[in-house]
């Protein structure tokens, strides 16, 4: 058992015996103690005063005397600070609790049954007119982490993302391609599909600007001159001829969208996420409308004397949500709703996340409304992982002018940049081939990446700093990297030395204060797996991980391994060093990070 649920068990049997009172163990508060004070854990013994009826001091002293007298192979000592008892744990403790870390290779984790609620995440969410940016790579990268976070906690979990691949912005690009294509292809071009698609979605912009600027020379209003502006007129057209099924739009169409899905798989393949079910726009905006007409129906929605469809949420403190447009095309929303009902008839969906920016935080304020009002049952609890947009030094991002930061190049960029660190001899890499040097920069390329985007609490807006991400000194991926291939390097010298862990490691070594809270430190492991999910926080992971290598890092500067002559105290902090490493691959692998074993 572990130690907390020990003393708090015992504490409970303690207020029964010394004042003949039941205890609820939820108000028995345990707490590391401050490092000021001697103890490892502290007890709040303010909630027990009302069945001691004595001061609280007293109390306490009452209570320490009780748990060293009954379970002093847990509670070597205490002492007493005003209304706080702080405990010393006996050592051999610690090393039990260190065995039992050890003993699992998941430790922390939950476990996945039949029976576990099923979680739908759904991330990444692209569109088919351009290729993934940096913001993409925040989404993809919080929504798989996200997915492993629940999956952790004992949820069974379906990743999920839903193309955009119709509307408006797609007929741009189409269009572009037909005006000044000249049938390339990405294999013509030696482009990734996904590029050059982008690339004509910035040059129907680039002309579109100009044709609007030359109506306005000619003394046409600006926001008349967009509307009629022959290109976007040209688009129109051709969005109302796809809506109409035709032919040679729909086979473009096709044709095009698949040079970009291959390009998008390469840029998943590298980011390393993926999705168990992929749903479509143009497949769910149909099944959406449906929705909306038996919302009508029912009494839900109105229908507007243009024929236009809403929703009136002003009895919810919210405004009228448009939910098909005069014409009957549909918005949005209406897809949104599509989807849920295509996913809802594909799973028994006990909770959908959505990972989405926080500019669409209305958005699915509404939509949680409407999906309960049509009797998805996981509608009202909906979760939109709300998280901020990723700035770069020189300002946001534009991708109809081009000036985004494409996946593809930050990707490779990362790379290039580890392996230059190993040219340069910042990573010791001797012996290898260049094979394995090339995948040592990957993993430490894509470790700086992930980790730099991660840590910051998704809420928030982040800055991205290339340079800062691949530092090896402070807050980074690298950093932690490193420790873990130090301490891979630590087990296997052990290893040629012919020195192994034992099945039982021995109860009666020595224990300094730094093990005892590196023990301590690894035991927390679990609560912050918990508190992630809670949260919908996978930062507090990648923080909990730098905080831990950052005390091995003490630790290891402070006391010898391999070089101890005392066997036990060998043995212990061998262990001590294998559950760091194995908590820390764990922990990075939550995020989707990679270790590698040697740097």
């Amino acid at each position: 058992m572990e130690i907390t649920q020990q003393i708090v068990r015992a504490v409970a049997c303690g207020i029964k015996t010394l004042y003949g009172a039941d205890c609820e163990t939820s108000k028995i508060q345990l707490q590391e103690t401050r490092p000021e004070f001697e103890g490892n854990m502290t007890l709040v013994v303010f909630p027990f005063l009302r069945a001691s009826r004595k001061p609280a001091e007293e109390t306490a002293r009452e209570i320490g005397e009780y748990l060293t007298a009954e379970v002093p192979d847990v509670v070597a000592r205490f002492n007493v600070v005003k209304g706080f008892l702080n405990l010393v744990i006996a050592p051999a403790q610690w090393i039990k609790l260190l065995q039992e870390i050890n003993g699992q290779e998941r430790f922390g984790f939950r476990p996945v049954t039949d029976e576990s609620p099923l979680v739908m995440i759904e991330y990444s969410s692209p569109n088919t007119n351009k290729p993934l940016h940096l913001g993409h790579v925040r989404n993809n990268l919080l929504g798989w982490a996200l997915a492993n976070v629940m999956e952790a906690n004992g949820n069974r979990v379906v990743k999920t993302n839903i193309v955009n691949d119709r509307g408006i912005h797609i007929c741009k690009s189409m269009l572009a391609w037909l005006r000044w294509g000249n049938g390339e292809t990405p294999e013509s071009s030696g482009k990734k599909g996904d590029h050059l698609i982008g690339d004509y979605y910035v040059a129907f912009d680039k002309h579109y600007r100009e044709e609007v600027k030359e109506l306005v020379a000619k003394g046409m209003d600006e926001e008349q001159a967009k509307q009629e502006a022959p290109l976007i007129k040209e688009a129109h057209e051709m969005l109302v001829k796809w809506e109409q099924g035709d032919p040679e739009v729909r086979a473009l169409w096709k044709k095009m969208n698949e040079w970009v899905y291959a390009g998008f798989d390469e840029t998943y393949k590298a980011l390393g996420v993926g999705f168990d079910k992929i749903y479509y726009e143009s497949d769910t905006y149909l099944e959406g409308k449906e929705k909306v007409e038996e919302g009508l129906a029912k009494g839900f929605f109105y229908r507007r004397e243009d024929g236009s469809v809403w929703a009136d949420l002003t009895k919810e403190g919210l405004d009228e949500k448009l939910l098909l447009r005069s014409d009957g095309t549909s918005v949005y929303m209406t897809q949104d709703i599509g989807t849920a009902k295509l996913r809802f008839q594909d799973y028994p969906i006990d909770k959908m996340i959505y990972v989405v920016g926080n500019e669409q935080n209305y958005h699915f304020q509404v939509l949680s409304i409407l999906l309960d009002k049509l009797g998805f049952k996981w509608g009202k609890d909906l979760v939109h992982f709300s998280y901020g947009m990723v700035e770069l030094p020189n300002g946001k991002m534009k991708s109809r002018e081009g000036t985004v930061v494409d996946a593809d190049d930050l990707i490779q960029t990362m790379i290039q940049d580890a392996a230059q660190m190993s040219a340069d001899k910042v990573l010791r890499l001797e012996d290898i081939t260049p094979e394995e040097a090339q995948e040592i920069a990957r993993i430490v390329g894509m470790g700086a990446l992930k980790y730099f985007i991660l840590k910051v609490d998704a809420r928030k807006n982040m800055l991205f700093n290339p340079e800062e991400s691949i530092d090896f000194n402070g807050n980074t991926g690298p950093f932690i990297q490193y420790t873990y291939a130090r301490i891979r390097s630590i087990l296997r010298k052990a290893k040629e030395k012919g020195i192994s862990l034992p099945d039982e490691l021995p109860l009666t070594a020595e224990l300094s204060d730094k093990e005892i809270s590196l023990i301590q430190h690894l035991n927390d492991f679990a609560q912050v797996v918990r508190q992630a999910a809670g949260d919908y926080n996978p930062s507090c992971i990648a923080n909990y991980c730098y905080e831990l290598v950052k005390e091995y890092n003490q630790f290891y500067h402070d006391f010898s391994v391999l070089r101890e002559e005392d066997a036990q105290k060998q043995i212990v902090r061998l262990a001590l060093s294998e559950a760091v490493s194995k908590v820390v691959r764990n922990g990075l692998g939550l995020l989707g990070i990679e270790v590698p074993e040697r740097m």
